[in-house]
C-alpha cells in the first residue's frame, strides 16, 4: 500500500499478469469468427455458391475489450484486493517499535488506536518480529524487545491519560533503545495534537530515527473536542469548546450537571470549517448556574472534553449599601459607582434603594447574600445583631472607610482605629502621599503584583497592637496598613481604610482595585480552614493542600483516586498533571476542581512534514477481501462472453425452433431462485421485532419465523421511546447485563430486542425495560392496553425515569420530574396494583444475590414492587399468587440501564453518581435479580433455603 489509500493487495506480486494484457489482445485478433452460412440445395449447385469467399478476417473490438477486461478481472482477483487495509509497514524481518500518543486527546478513538497497534502486532508475531511498545507518557518504563504474542495480552490492558503528554520527556529512552536495536522500524501511532511542545518532539525524533523507515498514523477517526477557560459571567456561563483539526463543519451540545450528576440544561456550540475554538453559553438563573459542578461535551468520552467547577466559579451575589450623599447627589462620582463598575465583571451587584442603612442592610441579610459591601457606613447599631450572626455563619463583609467611619463610634471592625482621619500632603500633613508598598504572604492578594500607580492622600489609622500585623493584608510604604481583616466564625471582616471613590485615593481608579475586590469575593461562601480569632485563616487557604477524592480517568468518567495522586493548594489554578489528575480535591464542603486544560491553553494540529515518514490513517472497520465480489464479476463477463459467441453464432435461429423448451428451463431456473429466497431468509441469525402476530391462522412465514427465534432462547427486551439517544442507551445497557449473566449465571440469553409495543408481541419476553423519556409521546389507548394485558398474564414491566427521584410514583406530592410526570401520566390508563418500596425481606433481594438496595447511575432512588396482600404478609411462606409471586410492574429512578451500558470496546458508556468503587458491579448485580425473579418467581420464599441463607448471612 502507497500513502494512506484506503485499498491494497495480499499478493501485489500478481499484479504483474496486467503487463500480458497486449499479448492477449494480439492473440484474440486472431482468433477468427463464424464461418459463414451457404444454401446448398442439389438442383441449383452452380447458381447458388458465390463466386469469391467473404470470411472476416478479425474479430470485433468490442469483444476483444470484453475479454481483456475479464483476464484483468481475473489477476485483480488472483492479486488478493483489500478494501480499507491495515496500516502497512516496510521489511519483514527488522523488529518493530510502535510510539502511542495515550494523553487525554487519544482517548475519543482508543478503541481505533487498540485496534491498529493489535494488526501491527498479528502481522508482526506472523514475521516472526519482535515488536517493542512505548506509551509516550509512560517514560518510567523500559523498553525492550518482546514476543508479539504476548505482547497482544499487554496493549489491551493500556488506559489513555486524562491529562497532556509532553512526548519530550520520551526521546531519551526512545534513543537509548535505537542504539542498542539500530536495525528497528518505528510506528507512531498519533493522535495529531500538539499542546505546544510537538515540534520540539519531532525534530528530537528525527535526529535520532535518521534514515530508518518511519511510519505515522494519524487522522482518519473523529476530532477530539476539549473544554477549557469556563467563566460565570453576568448573563450566562460561558466555556470554550476548542478542537485542534479544522477542515469540516461542526457543531454539538454541552451538557451542564451538578455534583449529583442530574442535569441542569444544554448549551449549543458549532465550528466552522477553518474554526478551532467555539463557544458554548448556557443561559440560566444565575442560582441554578451555581449548582453546575461538571461541564460535558456530548457524545465525546476523554477528559479533556470535561470541566469541572468549583466554588470558585460560582457567581455570588453582593449588595452595596453607602452612606455617602454623593451617592444621591452626583451618582456617577460616588462610592456605588465604582464599587459597581468593579465587581460587575464577576459578580451580581444589588444596590441598595433610597433608604437608610440600616434598612437596607435589613433587606440583604433577608435576601441571604453571601457578601456585603459597606462604603462610609459610620454606625450599624440597629442591625449589629443580625449582622453578627450573619458573619459567624459564613458572610464576608466589607467596609470602606470614610468621614462618617472615621467620624463614629462603630467596631465592627477588624482592628481598632484611631478616631479621625489622617490627612497625607495638605496643611497638616504628617508626610508626603503614600504609595501601597507590599501585600501579605498570609492573604489572598499574595499572587498580585504590587502596583506603582496608587497614592494615598488620607486614610483612617489603626491603633497599633500585638494582632495588627497578623490582620494585615496591605501596607502602604510607611508601613500603615491599607486593607486590613479578621476571621470571625465562619465568616470574613475586611476593612479598606480610604473610601471606595476617589476622595482619599486614586485605588479606585487602577486594575488592582478590581483584582482585591475579585480575591475578596472568591473567599465569599468558602468554608473556614481552621478557627482562631488571632490572625485571618481566610488568606491562608491557598497554603494548604487538600487531598484528591474523585478524579477523572482518561474517558472522563469519575474513579477512585490512583496511588501516586497528590494533594494540591486550596487555590489550585493549573493543569492536570500525573502527580494532579483531573477531578475533585478536598472535602465535600469545600471541594477544589482541577481540570485536565487551564484556560489560556489551546490545542493546534501536530506538524510531522520535517519527518522522513510514511504518512497514514486509521481505519474503523476490519479490512474487507473483495476478491469475492471481484470473481464474481469476472463470472458475469464470462456468462455475457458466452453469450455473445452463442448469438454469434446463430444460436438464435436454433432458440426460435426450440422456444417452447427453452421457455420450459428458464421457468425451471426461475423456480429453482424463488425457492433459494427463503432459505436465505431462514439463515439469518438476528432477531427482529415482527409486527403483532393475530389471534387467527394460518400465521405469515415472518411471524412463525420471528415466534420461532423468541422462544427458542429467551432475550431481555426494551420499550423504543424515539428518543435516539435513550434507545441507544437502553440496548447498551441490556446488552452490558446479557453478558454478565451469561459470565456469572447459566442462563445464556440472546441478544436484546427492541419493541415497539404498539405493533410487536410481547409476550415472548419474561421482562420489559421502559426507560421513560420526557420527549417520547404518550402511547395510545390501543397501546397500553396491549401493555395491560401483558402485566396480567405474567408479564413483567421495570419502568425507569433515570431522574434519580426518590418519590411514590402515584403520588401527587412536590415531586414533579419530567419523568415523573410522564410516567405518572402513562400509568393513570392502566390498571396498577397498589405499590410500595421493596422491603428488606422480599424476595428480589435473595434471588440470586444478597441485595439491599438497588443502585443504577445513581443511588438515590428507590425500587417500587406490587405490594403483598395482607395474607401474604401474615403468612411467611409466601404462597405463589398469580404470575407464581412475581410483581407485574417495577418502578425505579436509578437510570438501570445507563450503569450497565458498555461501549464496543467494554469501557462504561456513562459516568456513575456519586461513582462509588463498586457500584457498577452492584448494579449488575440488581439487574441479575430483577432477570432472575422474573424467570423463577417465589422460588427463593421456599422456607427450605432459609438455614442456608441465614448460615451465609453469619459469614
Amino acid at each position: 500500500m502507497i500513502g494512506s489509500l484506503p485499498l491494497a493487495f495480499a499478493q501485489p506480486l500478481i499484479l504483474l499478469g496486467l503487463l500480458s494484457l497486449p499479448v492477449l489482445w494480439w492473440l484474440l485478433r486472431l482468433v477468427p469468427p463464424r464461418p459463414r452460412v451457404v444454401s446448398f440445395p442439389p438442383t441449383r449447385l452452380l447458381f447458388e455458391i458465390a463466386p469469391k469467399e467473404e470470411t472476416p478476417s478479425r474479430t470485433p473490438w468490442w469483444l476483444i475489450l470484453l475479454r481483456m477486461l475479464l483476464a484483468a478481472l481475473v489477476i485483480l482477483a488472483a492479486a488478493g484486493p483489500l478494501w480499507n487495509p491495515p496500516v502497512a509497514t516496510g521489511a519483514k524481518n527488522a523488529p518493530l517499535l510502535i510510539l502511542v500518543d495515550d494523553g487525554w486527546s487519544a482517548a475519543s478513538a482508543w478503541d481505533v488506536r487498540l485496534r491498529t497497534a493489535d494488526e501491527l502486532m498479528a502481522r508482526a508475531e506472523a514475521d516472526n518480529r519482535g515488536v517493542a511498545l512505548l506509551p509516550l507518557s509512560e517514560t518510567a518504563r523500559d523498553i525492550s524487545l518482546q514476543v508479539a504474542g504476548a505482547l497482544r495480552v499487554q496493549v489491551k490492558q493500556l488506559k489513555p491519560k486524562p491529562h497532556s503528554i509532553d512526548r519530550i520527556e520520551a526521546l531519551p529512552l526512545i534513543d537509548r533503545f535505537l542504539k542498542v536495536t539500530p536495525e528497528a522500524e518505528i510506528v507512531w501511532l498519533s493522535d495529531g495534537v500538539d499542546m505546544g511542545k510537538g515540534a520540539g518532539f519531532v525534530d528530537g525524533l528525527k535526529q535520532i530515527a535518521g534514515t530508518r523507515p518511519m511510519t505515522v498514523v494519524s487522522g482518519g477517526t473523529t476530532i477530539p473536542h476539549a473544554l477549557a477557560a469556563a467563566d460565570n459571567a453576568a448573563g450566562a456561563l460561558t466555556v470554550k469548546v476548542l478542537r485542534a483539526q479544522t477542515g469540516i463543519s461542526e457543531n454539538g451540545l454541552v451538557h451542564a450537571i451538578d455534583l449529583k450528576g442530574l442535569p441542569l440544561g444544554d448549551a449549543p456550540f458549532a465550528f466552522g470549517a477553518g474554526d478551532r475554538e467555539g463557544e458554548a453559553k448556557i443561559t440560566l438563573p444565575v442560582e441554578i448556574r451555581n449548582d453546575v459542578a461538571r461541564l460535558e461535551i456530548a457524545g465525546e468520552h476523554s477528559a479533556g472534553a470535561v470541566q469541572l467547577l468549583d466554588k470558585r466559579w460560582r457567581r455570588r451575589t453582593v449588595g452595596i449599601v453607602s452612606g455617602s450623599a454623593a451617592d444621591r447627589s452626583q451618582p456617577l462620582l460616588g462610592a456605588s459607582y465604582y464599587l459597581s463598575r468593579a465587581l460587575n465583571p464577576f459578580a451580581d451587584v444589588r444596590l441598595a434603594e433610597s433608604v437608610a442603612p440600616a434598612e437596607a442592610i435589613g433587606r440583604f441579610l433577608d435576601q441571604r447574600l453571601p457578601m456585603l459591601v459597606l462604603a462610609d457606613v459610620g454606625n450599624v447599631a440597629e442591625a449589629r445583631s443580625r449582622l453578627d450572626t450573619w458573619i459567624e455563619n459564613g458572610g464576608v463583609l466589607v467596609r470602606f472607610a470614610g468621614p462618617h467611619l472615621a467620624a463614629g463610634s462603630d467596631d465592627l471592625v477588624p482592628v481598632r482605629l484611631r478616631r479621625g482621619g489622617r490627612i497625607l500632603g495638605g496643611s497638616l500633613s504628617w508626610e508626603k502621599p503614600q504609595q501601597l508598598a507590599a501585600f501579605s504572604r498570609e492573604g489572598p492578594f499574595v499572587a498580585m503584583p504590587v502596583p506603582t500607580d496608587v497614592t494615598v492622600t488620607r486614610q483612617v489609622l489603626a491603633e497599633p497592637d500585638a494582632t495588627l500585623a497578623d490582620r494585615t493584608w496591605a501596607t502602604l510604604a510607611d508601613g500603615t496598613p491599607l486593607v486590613t481583616a479578621q476571621k470571625r466564625g465562619k465568616g470574613l471582616v475586611v476593612l479598606f481604610h480610604v473610601t471606595a471613590d476617589t476622595r482619599w485615593s486614586d485605588l479606585p481608579l487602577s486594575g488592582a482595585f478590581v483584582d482585591m475586590l475579585r480575591q475578596i469575593v472568591s473567599l465569599s461562601g468558602a468554608t473556614p480552614a481552621a478557627d482562631g480569632d488571632a490572625a485571618d485563616t481566610a488568606g491562608r487557604t491557598n497554603a494548604q493542600a487538600v487531598p484528591p477524592t474523585r478524579v477523572l480517568d482518561g474517558f472522563g468518567a469519575f474513579t477512585t483516586p490512583p496511588a501516586n495522586a497528590r494533594p494540591v493548594p486550596t487555590g489550585f489554578a493549573g493543569r492536570a498533571s500525573a502527580d494532579h489528575p483531573p477531578g475533585f480535591y478536598g472535602p465535600p464542603e469545600g471541594l477544589v476542581a482541577v481540570n485536565t486544560l487551564a484556560p489560556d491553553d489551546r490545542p493546534a494540529p501536530l506538524n510531522v512534514s520535517a519527518l522522513n515518514a510514511r504518512q497514514d490513517v486509521y481505519r474503523f472497520g476490519e479490512p474487507v477481501d473483495l476478491r469475492g465480489p471481484v470473481f464474481m464479476a469476472a463470472f458475469g463477463l464470462i456468462a455475457l462472453d458466452a453469450l455473445v459467441v452463442f448469438v454469434l453464432a446463430g444460436g438464435m435461429a436454433a432458440f426460435s425452433r426450440r422456444r417452447g423448451a427453452a421457455t420450459a428451463a428458464l421457468v425451471m431456473l426461475s423456480l429453482a431462485g424463488a425457492l433459494a429466497m427463503p432459505q436465505h431468509a431462514r439463515a439469518q441469525s438476528t432477531l427482529v421485532p415482527a409486527q403483532s402476530l393475530p389471534q387467527r391462522t394460518p400465521l405469515s412465514p415472518q411471524q412463525q419465523d420471528y415466534a420461532i427465534k423468541a422462544t427458542q432462547q429467551t432475550h431481555l427486551a426494551y420499550i423504543i421511546t424515539g428518543d435516539a439517544e435513550v434507545d441507544e442507551i437502553s440496548r447498551a445497557g441490556l446488552n452490558g447485563l446479557t453478558l454478565f449473566l451469561a459470565q456469572r449465571t447459566a442462563l445464556e440469553p440472546g441478544e436484546p430486542v427492541g419493541l415497539d409495543p404498539s405493533r410487536d408481541e410481547l409476550s415472548f419476553f419474561p421482562v420489559i425495560y421502559w426507560p421513560i423519556s420526557e420527549r417520547a409521546a404518550k402511547p395510545s389507548r390501543a397501546t397500553l392496553d396491549r401493555i395491560d394485558t401483558y402485566m396480567k398474564q405474567g408479564g413483567t414491566v421495570l419502568f425507569d425515569t433515570r431522574d434519580a427521584i426518590d418519590a411514590p410514583p402515584g403520588a401527587d406530592g412536590e415531586t414533579r420530574s419530567p419523568g415523573m410526570v410522564a410516567l405518572r401520566a402513562i400509568l393513570s390508563s392502566l390498571d396498577v396494583p397498589e405499590l410500595e418500596p421493596i422491603r428488606a425481606d422480599h424476595v428480589l433481594n435473595k434471588t440470586f444475590f444478597l441485595m439491599k438496595d438497588f443502585p443504577g447511575r445513581f443511588t438515590t432512588g428507590r425500587l417500587w414492587v406490587e405490594a403483598l396482600p395482607a395474607d401474604v404478609e401474615e403468612d411467611p411462606s409466601r404462597p405463589a399468587r398469580a404470575g407464581d409471586g412475581v410483581s407485574s410492574i417495577m418502578i425505579t429512578s436509578n437510570d438501570l440501564a445507563g450503569a450497565w451500558a458498555l461501549r464496543p470496546d467494554g469501557q462504561a458508556m456513562l459516568p456513575l453518581v456519586p461513582g462509588e468503587p463498586r457500584q457498577r458491579e452492584f448494579a449488575f448485580r440488581a439487574g441479575v435479580n430483577i432477570v432472575m425473579y422474573a424467570l423463577t418467581g417465589n422460588y427463593k420464599a421456599d422456607q427450605v433455603h432459609i438455614p442456608a441463607l441465614l448460615e451465609r448471612l453469619g459469614q
